[in-house]
């Protein structure tokens, strides 16, 4: 068998993740190729096929034929997450714009649900390139997603959690990101693989020795596992999106 490709995100919230896939036993280093990307990347390499399992955007997944959710593992939180955040230096209310973060259509597309549903207001949406947070000023607001948000989110006066704002819309959790095949993989590689993924998430608390930040965000905003709950908040997400006005 050829090497599968694999495609993670290379967030903290994935650390468990590289762990037990790297380290677990329960997949073969031989077996495997394991990449580390961005999200938008892990989504261009699912749908150009240059891997075969993807931690991709749970808002891609619509836009892609024959992938199929595999593991019962994902980014998800129940309730307020830190790391997908709008940051602003002025309230909702006097929020004029909102830059979209170019590395995420998941958070960019929730975003726009809560302002249009939860918020009521009109943002203008506007794309971003690298360095757009320093754009950030007066009337002109951001999405931040992922390590960038954990570090500087405290520079801002103003930080509305977006996992926690579609809490307190749908008092569901919220899922970032799902494990995908994009074709047909040995059924024991895929039980292996989640066997690896459970093996990461048992090892937090050693990998977060003298890391206590790092150890309460992986403990207490990420939840790792993908229950009846996050597939009904997923399906909702999809028809919120689906049905914008």
């Amino acid at each position: 068998m050829e090497k599968v490709k694999i495609s993670i995100v290379s967030y903290s919230n994935t650390i468990p993740f590289v762990h037990g896939i790297e380290n677990s036993n329960c997949l073969s280093l031989d077996s495997f190729e394991l990449s580390k990307d961005t999200p938008a990347i892990c989504y261009e390499k699912i749908k150009n096929n240059e891997a075969d399992i993807g931690l991709i955007p749970v808002a891609t997944i619509p836009t892609l034929n024959n992938v199929e959710i595999i593991s019962d593992y994902c980014i998800g939180s129940e309730g307020k997450v830190k790391s997908v955040i709008l940051a602003s230096h002025v309230p909702l209310k006097e929020i004029k714009q909102v830059y979209l973060d170019y590395q995420s259509k998941t958070s960019n597309q929730l975003v726009q649900i809560l302002a249009r549903l939860h918020w009521k207001q009109n943002f203008d949406f506007v794309f971003s390139k690298p360095g757009y947070e320093n754009s950030i000023n007066g009337n002109k607001a951001g999405v931040i997603i992922g390590n960038r948000a954990l570090e500087i989110r405290d520079k801002f006066p103003y930080v509305y959690d977006l996992a926690g704002e579609w809490y307190d819309f749908t008092g569901l959790p919220f899922v970032f990101a799902c494990w995908v095949q994009n074709k047909e993989i040995p059924i024991e590689f895929i039980d292996n693989f989640n066997n690896a993924l459970q093996f990461g998430i048992s090892k937090i608390n050693m990998l977060t020795i003298n890391k206590p930040a790092l150890n309460s965000y992986l403990t207490k905003n990420i939840n790792h596992f993908l229950d009846e709950r996050k597939k009904e908040a997923i399906e909702l997400f999809w028809m919120l999106n689906k049905n914008k006005a």
